[in-house]
């Protein structure tokens, strides 16, 4: 397994090395900042489909639903995989470990990521028990409500981390798998508690996901 699972921002020569770092539990640089958009941006259409849907009930200082549509016709590997941890109960207590205001709320670090797991000083460097993924990208773009897969170094390292976009992050395109995208609870998503960007992100006492079911 890697040692961590990241989403990186950047452009040219400087992209591949942010691309390794920006989204690992451990040390780490200063994130980029965020593309410039307004947060009640619209979030751009994405191809269609039946679902699944990814229901999390938040919980932490902020609290309410969030519905994510997700895309198993953009992602059918990593779509199985999140539903798969969703429904043995794997995401239930896990915490949004970084989230930055303007970019992106990143959770699913079933390994250290619990709240109640005494391991949190370690969230953004574990996965799951199964098998990381092959990368499943594909032309959709990184704009406001779209969620995508964390990895590490290698594109095909994806396991059960996500994020959740704030604004458009089109730097991102191409490089991370589309999952889905929110289509009810934004409001939920733009209120969860932000972590401090001289720590990449990180969060003290962060919100969670109390609860995570699937709805087909």
């Amino acid at each position: 397994m890697s040692s961590g699972r990241v989403i990186g921002a950047g452009v040219a020569a400087v992209l591949a090395l942010v691309l390794v770092y920006l989204f690992w539990g451990g040390p780490q640089p200063a994130p980029a900042p965020a593309p410039d958009a307004a947060p009640e941006a619209a979030a751009a259409p994405v191809a269609d489909g039946p679902g699944p849907n990814l229901v999390i009930e938040v919980g932490g200082a902020t609290q309410g639903r969030v519905v994510i549509d997700l895309l198993p016709d953009l992602a059918p590997l990593h779509v199985a995989q999140i539903t798969a941890l969703a429904a043995e109960g794997a995401y239930d207590g896990v915490v949004f470990h970084r989230v930055i205001g303007g970019f992106m709320a990143q959770t699913g670090d079933v390994e250290f990521g619990r709240r109640d797991g005494g391991m949190l000083a370690r969230a953004g460097m574990g996965g799951s028990s199964r098998p990381d993924l092959p990368a499943e990208f594909s032309a959709e773009s990184f704009q406001r409500g779209v969620v995508g897969m964390a990895r590490s170094q290698s594109p095909d390292s994806a396991n059960s981390q996500f994020f959740i976009m704030f604004a458009p992050g089109t730097f991102l395109d191409g490089q991370y798998t589309v999952v889905g995208r929110v289509i009810e609870g934004m409001e939920v998503v733009d209120a969860i508690k932000k972590g401090d960007e001289a720590a990449n992100g990180a969060v003290s006492d962060p919100d969670y996901m109390a609860r995570v079911t699937v709805e087909e």
